[in-house]
């Protein structure tokens, strides 16, 4: 059925929060591109005359195809070359969606799109369409085709799951830069003390190569373990830039509401790292390197004004 202007306009209104939604239960902003569009496509096959609330058929299709989607990428992330990590989003992309309350800015922060990844589905689900979009329990039970009372239950199960791996604290532009800018310094000092005093006794870095990049399988677990790792990471040489296809600029900035570094060559985004920092310290060094990752970061990047410049250069 042919859409007319009304119903095309009525699904763009639309398209920003559903994308929002899509990224946080995937994780991947071009998958949520691909269930926006999708969902776009059932809505033009419609027959819209007959639905009483657009905007909630509208969010019921997507989510359940993001549910379909999550069930699939689960049997797919088993044969997944190292690490799996979600896609980084950089400050001001419209994906991250609201960012009004603490709870919307914690539903899309790194630390918890990587905890999501411990829930079912449906716990994702119900989680982000709660905490960060403030659905009732009554709409989420008509958009889940489950009870009012089994959504509760659910959403707190998933609370607390997420509550549990969780103690990030919030910092704004002026401190992220100030924690990076103190971050690189110790990284590139050749030595593993300064670092070891910034990270939290029990810190951990992982990278997600894809492997299509080198990114150990493992995570280093451990203060001094990071610290030993960064130290060589950090460490300049022609063999890594010939890799990288030159020397990369190290920037700071915000990745999904927290402290990041980006690496860039030629104006392409090569890495970006997002710190979880916490009262005792930087608990986390989570990279993404899979370039399949990094091309809308690198969009953004190439639209974006970057008089500060690099903190430094490898």
């Amino acid at each position: 059925m042919a859409l007319i202007t009304s119903d095309v306009d009525r699904f763009e209104a639309a398209r920003s929060r559903l994308a929002a939604i899509a990224y946080r239960l995937l994780g991947s902003a071009g998958e949520a591109e691909d269930a926006v569009q999708e969902t776009y496509l059932r809505w033009q096959a419609a027959d819209i005359g007959r639905i009483d609330v657009p905007e909630a058929w509208l969010t019921r299709v997507l989510t359940n195809l993001c549910l379909n989607q999550l069930t699939s990428a689960r049997a797919r992330r088993e044969t997944y070359v190292g690490q799996w990590l979600p896609e980084p989003l950089l400050a001001g992309d419209a994906m991250l969606g609201p960012a009004d309350t603490a709870e919307q800015r914690e539903s899309v922060s790194y630390a918890v799109l990587v905890l999501l990844e411990r829930l079912s589905p449906k716990e994702r689900a119900v989680y982000v369409l709660r905490e960060a979009f403030d659905y009732p329990h009554r709409e989420i039970a008509e958009i889940l085709d489950i009870t009012e009372a089994a959504g509760q239950q659910i959403y707190h199960r998933a609370k607390k799951h997420v509550a549990a791996g969780r103690a990030r604290t919030d910092v704004d532009e002026a401190a992220a830069r100030r924690i990076v800018e103190e971050f690189l310094e110790a990284a590139t000092s050749g030595r593993t003390e300064p670092l070891i005093r910034l990270l939290t006794q029990d810190a951990v870095a992982v990278g997600d190569g894809g492997g299509k990049i080198p990114a150990r399988a493992k995570a280093f677990e451990g203060a001094r373990a990071v610290a030993t790792f960064l130290r060589g990471l950090f460490k300049p040489s022609e063999a890594k830039r010939k890799y990288v296809g030159g020397a990369a600029g190290m920037y700071a900035a915000i990745a999904n509401g927290g402290p990041a570094f980006v690496a860039v060559v030629d104006g392409r985004v090569v890495g970006i790292s997002c710190l979880e920092v916490t009262k005792e310290g930087i608990v986390a060094v989570r990279s993404q390197v899979n370039p399949d990752k990094l091309v809308r970061a690198t969009e953004q990047w190439a639209a974006a004004d970057h008089r500060e410049g690099p903190i430094c250069t490898l």
